[in-house]
């Protein structure tokens, strides 16, 4: 039985870190990527059903009147509140971090050389979540 591969939104304005990610998913997973430079174009893209999301904190380099990724995080969550949205920053704040979980990110990451590493692990863990909170309902639905 084959099972269908995951679709992954990556969202940066920074082309080159862009294009280095969807690399790395294409041939070191077995994930389908779809590459936005922003968020307009990730929220008119959100109709091929992504299962994950990977969005840049701020997305103003190539037009200032851009969404930031807070804003495009929270249209996103107001359109489907159940895709997970991992966001992705060069800032290493806490109080960044904070924001974005607030907002309903999944989790944070720092843009670094391990940031690919770290978004497969957090990418894996939540599916992995995902997938022992499904089994257990469904023992529970039966006792």
């Amino acid at each position: 039985m084959k099972t269908e591969k995951l679709k992954l939104f990556l969202v940066d304005d920074d082309a080159l870190f862009l294009k280095s990610l969807e690399i790395e998913f294409l041939h070191q997973t077995d994930f389908t990527v779809e590459t936005f430079a922003t968020g307009e174009l990730c929220l008119e893209n959100l109709s091929h059903k992504p299962d994950v999301i990977i969005l840049d904190y701020h997305l103003n380099g190539i037009e200032k009147d851009a969404m930031n990724g807070i804003e495009t995080l929270d249209k996103i969550k107001a359109i489907n509140p159940d895709i997970p949205v991992v966001m992705l920053s060069a800032q290493d704040k806490i109080d960044v971090a904070i924001s974005c979980m607030h907002h309903k990110a999944f989790d944070y990451v720092v843009k670094s050389e391990t940031a690919f590493l770290r978004l497969q692990k957090n990418i894996t863990a939540y599916f992995h979540y995902e997938r022992i909170e499904k089994e257990l309902n469904w023992y529970m639905a039966r006792m």
